[in-house]
């Protein structure tokens, strides 16, 4: 649906906050989506300062919204008194259709909504890249990587050669 945009030298505001690099390798990922997050000023500061994960994470359709759970904000040490919980269920904006077709893949077609990246959009708003996925098997997971180590020991043989 959406694509992240490569940070360049035009963009001083675009910055990759976190990455969740594994899920491409525990998931095959059907399509993606680009939403917002309701997130609090100690958050925000935190999140500037590069402090998140979003690897054990995941979203879920609940009640007609959109969450992600299980994220982590590292604290904000100058906001002593008006900090933030590390591990709170944040709520994700999305439209109502993409909402819907959330809780159909997931309900119907048995996929898995997995955060991919977060990070901060050319305007400075904060932006979290949700795919939908469905869970590789073992096997899969093996050729993946047997891929992978082909590509590389094919560019290492190129580089030789030159």
């Amino acid at each position: 649906m959406s694509q992240v945009k490569s940070a360049s030298k035009s963009d001083p505001n675009y910055k990759v906050i976190a990455e969740n690099r594994r899920a491409r390798f525990d998931y095959a990922i059907e399509d993606d989506l680009e939403c917002g997050i309701i997130l609090e000023g100690s958050e925000v500061k935190s999140l500037r300062q590069g402090g998140a994960n979003i690897a054990e994470s995941y979203a879920a359709v609940e009640d007609g919204e959109l969450w992600l759970v299980n994220s982590y904000v590292a604290p904000y040490k100058q906001a002593k008194t008006f900090g933030h919980e590390e591990r709170r269920r944040r709520k994700l904006l999305v439209s109502r259709k993409q909402l819907a077709d959330l809780w159909n893949a997931t309900q119907r077609k048995g996929m898995t909504l997995v955060p991919l990246v977060m990070y901060f959009n050319h305007r400075g708003m904060a932006k979290i890249k949700i795919g939908i996925a469905k869970g590789k098997k073992h096997h899969d997971k093996r050729e993946t990587s047997a891929k992978r180590d082909w590509s590389r020991q094919k560019a290492r043989l190129l580089k030789e050669n030159r």
